[in-house]
């Protein structure tokens, strides 16, 4: 049986036609030749989802995203999602979008809760949710970062402009001055410096000697100070304790009264009699001294001696 040319291009036509319809299904999201369940879901914004977007459970590619448009006119996004897996999952499951990385746009990832024992079924309309993605974070953390670096670039703009104020001209050729001075200054101490290692130089058999005087006086305090580690200075304390209390105690009588020298400081009439003693002796020698014949006569020629004066200042009472 021959087929005829007609017959063979309205074959290929209609060929052609269902698989423009197949490619341009896939191509909107939709795959006419597999069974999947459709499920709703609504987002106040869906920036960087795209259909064909993967939908995935538990990180397993389920389905995908079918269509992407606005519901009627309340301003929210619905997004249709087909699902071909047969995994259950609960009517209180929420479809989160979220960015994979940096590249490849975003998906969507339901997230099952297992409580919920309501299975999901072909039609319903899931919780949406977003999860902020990688450049969402860093745009976060950047955003205080770029206000606080707007601040110290504004600080240091002030800054600036406070240095050139103060840097007038008479201030630059003072500061000019002050460094040129400085640099007489290094020279001169420099120079300072030389003299310095010159004298050492002609000094260091002086300063060895010197050295070795000090080794040698310390060494001697070493042994002196051992010396002294090794008396006995508890018993030497001891006997000093010992003496100064029996000085007190001869203090203590003294000026009690008691012995020779506290009868002397306390007995007036004592006193008194030892200060009319002591000026009795001094007129005897002085007497003895002004009148030598009185007391020793030596006559070698038979002379007479002179009668006895007494002497002028006698302050003698009778």
């Amino acid at each position: 049986m021959k087929i005829s040319r007609e017959i063979k291009t309205a074959i290929l036509v209609i060929a052609s036609i269902l698989l423009f319809i197949w490619g341009y299904s896939f191509l909107k999201g939709r795959d006419l030749f597999t069974n999947y369940k459709t499920f709703f879901v609504q987002y106040d914004n869906v920036e960087g989802l795209q259909n064909s977007a993967p939908v995935t459970i538990n990180g397993l590619v389920v389905g995908k995203v079918s269509k992407i448009d606005f519901l009627n006119n309340t301003g929210k996004v619905q997004v249709v999602l087909q699902i071909k897996s047969s995994f259950p999952f609960s009517k209180s499951s929420i479809a989160y979008i979220y960015e994979p990385g940096l590249i490849g746009g975003k998906q969507i990832m339901i997230t099952p809760n297992f409580e919920d024992k309501s299975v999901a079924e072909n039609g319903v309309t899931l919780q949406g949710g977003m999860v902020p993605g990688l450049t969402t974070l860093v745009a976060q953390k950047l955003t205080p970062l770029q206000d606080k670096v707007e601040k110290m670039v504004v600080s240091a703009d002030k800054l600036l402009t406070n240095v050139n104020s103060i840097l007038d001209a008479k201030t630059k050729e003072h500061l000019k001055s002050s460094i040129a001075n400085l640099d007489e200054t290094l020279a001169e101490f420099k120079v300072a410096s030389g003299n310095v290692n010159e004298m050492l130089a002609e000094n260091k058999g002086k300063i060895n000697s010197t050295m070795a005087n000090v080794n040698k006086v310390s060494g001697n305090f070493a042994k002196i100070s051992d010396s002294i580690a090794k008396v006995n200075i508890g018993a030497t304390v001891k006997k000093l304790e010992k003496t100064l209390a029996s000085v007190d105690l001869i203090m203590s009588d003294v000026q009690a009264g008691k012995g020779t020298l506290g009868k002397l400081a306390k007995d007036e009439t004592l006193y008194t009699n030892f200060a009319k003693t002591s000026k009795e002796l001094e007129l005897l020698l002085q007497d003895l001294r002004l009148n030598p014949t009185r007391y020793v006569n030596v006559s070698l020629f038979g002379k007479k001696n002179k009668p006895y004066k007494a002497p002028v200042n006698d302050t003698i009472k009778k």
